[in-house]
């Protein structure tokens, strides 16, 4: 989850429900939420995508799921399923699912990205594209992905941050279009093993995730690698033009030395055209992994605990963020 939080609130027939969920082991904040009130009407809709544009007003009568997501967000990515699997289940009993798409990198704001996205993960439900984060902002929406489910009278009565959750969600879903509450239990998914923070290459939300030897000030910098990478760590070599929101590699031969303790490592990248990256982990060669397009791209997937990861660009390469699974 990009902002920090670990609870499930849901409200339904006067009844309060709070279950707590963590994201991944790193979370530490809880923070309890009665959401019920009138919903926001979508607003500044630059592109509704799989749909005709959509009110709120015209959807009363339907209970309506608004997630909040944004394609290159590994926890977005990960809830998709579930949110899907409710779209087949339940849109001929009364569900409406509404996907809005606000982009947290500027690449995101493309239409041609997002329809390309949404083909790709198999999303056939509306998807409204909130360019300016004006209907963001309508819902006071703070974190990728939100679900905000609504009732038949147009009432907000439950709302989830975050990864987890699913069984009590659909549950709710389920009373609400009149179902039985779902007889197989769903699991949330266990990120226990993920020990390293999402990471940011560009200057404006590094947070001190580059090795202290190496400066994340925007610019283009010649870097020379440490002698040790600490723990949830990285270092550039080489060349590198670094911007608010990435780091852009000058030169053929560039690389990034990540220390991480996962299980998964993707990385949002692009690149000026497609090429094909080194990624060795731990001195073991693994696949090459080819970049046409920005989105998020899947670097390695294997054994937890620390490991050490040298990935070799290209010139023209934009890293965004390292994110862990």
């Amino acid at each position: 989850m990009r902002k920090t939080l670990s609870l499930i609130v849901l409200a339904i027939v006067g009844v309060l429900a709070v279950v707590h969920f963590s994201t991944s082991a790193l979370l530490s904040e809880e923070t309890t939420r009665h959401d019920s009130r009138p919903v926001p009407e979508f607003s500044g809709i630059s592109a509704w995508l799989n749909s005709p544009p959509l009110t709120m007003e015209g959807l009363r009568g339907k209970v309506v799921l608004v997630q909040f997501w944004t394609y290159s967000c590994i926890n977005c990515l990960r809830t998709l399923p579930y949110v899907t699997r409710w779209h087949e289940q339940y849109k001929d009993k009364g569900l409406v699912v509404v996907g809005v798409h606000t982009p947290e990198f500027a690449f995101e704001k493309e239409r041609a990205n997002v329809e390309t996205a949404i083909k790709r993960l198999g999303i056939h439900y509306p998807v409204a594209q909130d360019n300016q984060y004006r209907t963001w902002r309508a819902f006071g929406n703070q974190y990728w992905p939100a679900t905000y489910l609504i009732d038949r009278s147009g009432a907000i009565v439950a709302t989830q941050f975050g990864e987890g959750g699913y069984q009590q969600m659909e549950s709710v879903i389920a009373r609400l279009v009149g179902d039985r509450a779902p007889i197989a239990p769903t699991r949330d998914p266990d990120l226990s093993a993920v020990a390293t923070p999402e990471m940011y290459l560009g200057s404006e939300k590094n947070d001190g995730a580059i090795v202290e030897t190496q400066g994340a000030g925007r610019g283009e910098w010649s870097y020379a690698l440490p002698d040790d990478v600490p723990p949830n760590r990285f270092a550039l070599y080489g060349t590198w033009n670094v911007t608010d929101d990435r780091a852009t590699s000058s030169a053929d031969g560039d690389e990034i030395v990540l220390r991480f303790n996962a299980p998964k490592v993707n990385l949002v990248a692009g690149s000026l055209s497609p090429q094909t990256l080194s990624v060795i982990v731990d001195g073991t060669p693994l696949p090459p992994v080819t970049v046409d397009g920005s989105r998020l791209y899947s670097l390695y997937s294997g054994a937890g605990g620390e490991h050490v990861l040298r990935l070799k660009a290209k010139a023209g390469l934009s890293a965004y963020s390292f994110t862990f699974g």
